[in-house]
């Protein structure tokens, strides 16, 4: 299960009082073969830098990625061996809970339906338990870590994602906000049961549909 959280900082306070005020909430629903922008988002040409104050300086020669829980094959992947996994190429949009959306980010990487081919998940599996190298947790149900469009991404816009970004990899499940794709990714437990994580104990929503404005718990 998820290693013990980082402490808080100012910006972690000023998020939870924006999970209280209900902050960026417009009451609307849409739906994402409708409006392509969900409610209460606004589009950006930049890419912004959000995450805990801490960015984990990860060698590749270093780097790990452990893959267990309820599966029939756990895996320790170092670099090569990650990166000789079958490789997809997706473009998708970006929908920050804070609000801002970017369009038409290119990302290069290993599907996370071809890690599971590969790690054998039992049938009484439900969830995805994630755990970043700074601590970060989060939570996701299954079928959600196992959509269609969601991958474990080394490059953006076809060069390998930098470190600010996530880099060397990161989560990206492009249908939930963007908090539930975490960078620096270092562990992925299958569980039975759900573990809420850094952000989800601090009043934001559990699943994070962005169409559905599931901003807040």
């Amino acid at each position: 299960m998820p290693d013990e959280l980082p402490a808080d900082s100012k910006l972690t306070r000023t998020k939870q009082s924006w999970a209280a005020q209900g902050r960026f909430i417009t009451g609307r629903t849409s739906r994402p073969e409708e409006d392509r922008l969900p409610p209460g988002q606004h589009l950006v040409k930049n890419w912004p830098v959000l995450d805990l104050g801490i960015e984990p300086d990860i060698a590749l020669p270093s780097w790990r990625l452990d893959v267990g829980g309820e599966v029939d094959t756990p895996m320790a992947l170092n670099w090569d061996t990650f990166t000789a996994l079958p490789q997809v190429e997706n473009t998708s949009d970006i929908h920050c809970v804070t609000s801002w959306s970017r369009y038409n980010n290119r990302w290069n990487g290993v599907s996370t339906q071809e890690l599971a081919a590969h790690a054998v998940i039992r049938p009484e599996a439900q969830f995805a338990i994630l755990t970043s190298h700074d601590g970060y947790t989060t939570n996701l149900a299954l079928a959600d870590f196992l959509s269609e469009d969601a991958l474990l991404a080394h490059s953006w816009d076809r060069a390998p994602l930098t470190a600010e970004h996530g880099g060397p990899m990161r989560l990206v499940v492009p249908h939930l906000y963007f908090w539930k794709s975490p960078k620096w990714l270092r562990r992925i437990e299958f569980a039975t049961s759900d573990h809420p994580g850094f952000w989800e104990v601090r009043g934001y929503h559990n699943h994070g549909d962005p169409w559905r404005e599931q901003r807040y718990s």
